[in-house]
């Protein structure tokens, strides 16, 4: 399938790299240092949105803030060596101008540069959970990236793994492609599913980017 497209969106984690067993280590040792039994914490969806969220979920309003400042400080430290790219990353994001994609991430944008960093990728243009006031499956956080490349939504293609960042894509009026890397690919409400970026090339036009996805 051909897409043709401004600008590419990418969520990170899940998407670009994996750093899904520090998330798993990080929140389960939060979670036992606040007394929130796994019951409590089987109950809310971790993935794809950003930690405030999900510690005001669990936590009484007035714990929130240095709850949500000790897990930051957790998986920042974890980041070495808890962080590796998934297939197909690194030719991608190659084969694009610098001004023509950005990273929409729900994690801060401290963990979010860090793991980035860690995994060698240097975007010009990243959004992160700083920059927002809704998070994803809100559309706010595909829409600002939109506005800071100066593309039009509906030009733009998210690359997301995590139910919640597909359904901010959609209700941001962007095409959406579903990498079946955290969840089965049934699971995956998109125009278009691949099993991760090694399915997808692109090719700089003078209008923007080709896309080529092998379903």
């Amino acid at each position: 399938m051909k897409i043709h497209a401004e600008a590419l969106l990418f969520d990170n984690d899940g998407t670009l790299v994996s750093s899904m067993e520090s998330v798993t280590r990080c929140w389960t040792r939060w979670a036992q240092e606040y007394g929130i039994t796994a019951e409590d914490f089987a109950r809310v969806e971790l993935h794809g949105r950003p930690a405030v969220e999900i510690v005001a979920d669990l936590l009484p309003a007035d714990v929130v803030p240095q709850a949500l400042a000790r897990i930051e400080e957790l998986e920042v430290e974890d980041v070495a060596g808890g962080v590796v790219l998934l297939p197909g990353t690194a030719a991608l994001l190659a084969s694009l101008p610098a001004d023509r994609w950005a990273v929409v991430t729900s994690a801060t944008r401290r963990l979010g540069e860090a793991r980035l960093t860690e995994a060698g990728i240097r975007p010009k243009n990243l959004i992160s959970a700083d920059d927002i006031t809704r998070g994803k499956p809100d559309p706010e956080p595909f829409l600002l990236a939109a506005a800071r490349l100066g593309v039009d939504p509906a030009r733009c293609v998210v690359f997301e793994d995590a139910p919640a960042g597909l359904a901010a894509g959609r209700a941001a009026g962007m095409t959406t492609v579903a990498l079946a890397t955290t969840h089965r690919a049934e699971e995956l409400v998109a125009d278009v599913v691949v099993k991760d970026l090694s399915a997808v090339s692109a090719q700089a036009t003078a209008g923007g980017v080709e896309i080529t996805t092998a379903e």
